[in-house]
């Protein structure tokens, strides 16, 4: 593909795409001497992710926000890792933890550079005052907020990609995922959105290893946003 050919949008995962969760929720863990490993905690927190989607998707649940859902799972590590000193407000607090997460380093100068020619928007499963706290703390340069929240799916149901066309009224071709996830990509492609990814091998932290091979399938694969702005004449 030349260089944003056709492309008018470009839609962003969020969580270890454009913020580091990982980093993050570890430094407030440790923060807070609990005695246990911020990192192992921030990994367990986020394994729950996934499965408290799936009863969404299934119908198992009703439609809940992500907020809810995170906060079933720090339920669930807390009592895992046997830490019975925190106070229902000091839990509320820990919970929005993700609505406090920290830019990737290259993250708000790629964006800056990429909202000159493109239209920025989110696409994350983070419900809306998730990401708009978020944005407004790590100064992520927006110039819409979607989520699984406006379409009701959680991704990678098809109503979350091609929602975004349709927010725009463009084709899903002129719609470009741009994510750290392979599955997400690939899903977007399915769809006939156009695809970049993005490497964070250290999204899992620095001694977990993440694969960053990508798929020759992308439209593009760069290490960071400032590459990926680079890429596009940005």
């Amino acid at each position: 593909m030349a260089a944003g050919q056709s492309i008018e949008v470009l839609a962003f995962d969020v969580f270890g795409t454009v913020v580091d969760w990982h980093g993050s929720i570890a430094r407030e863990v440790d923060a807070l001497e609990l005695g246990v490993d911020g990192g192992e905690f921030a990994l367990a927190w986020r394994a729950g992710y996934q499965p408290a989607m799936q009863r969404v998707k299934s119908g198992e649940q009703v439609w809940t926000r992500l907020d809810e859902l995170h906060r079933g799972i720090l339920d669930e590590v807390l009592a895992r890792f046997a830490i019975t000193s925190l106070s229902e407000a000091d839990k509320q607090h820990l919970n929005r933890v993700w609505h406090r997460l920290d830019p990737w380093p290259d993250a708000v100068e790629g964006l800056t550079r990429l909202k000159r020619h493109y239209t920025l928007c989110t696409l994350s499963n983070g419900n809306l005052g998730l990401l708009a706290n978020m944005a407004k703390r790590a100064g992520l340069p927006w110039d819409c907020i979607l989520s699984a929240e406006v379409f009701r799916q959680y991704k990678p149901h098809p109503d979350t990609y091609l929602g975004v066309a349709d927010v725009f009224d463009v084709a899903p071709a002129s719609v470009m995922m741009v994510a750290a996830h392979q599955s997400d990509l690939d899903r977007a492609r399915s769809l006939g959105l156009a695809t970049a990814y993005i490497e964070r091998p250290a999204e899992f932290g620095a001694t977990h290893h993440k694969d960053v091979s990508g798929s020759p399938a992308n439209d593009w694969h760069v290490s960071t946003l400032r590459e990926l702005a680079d890429q596009l004449g940005c």
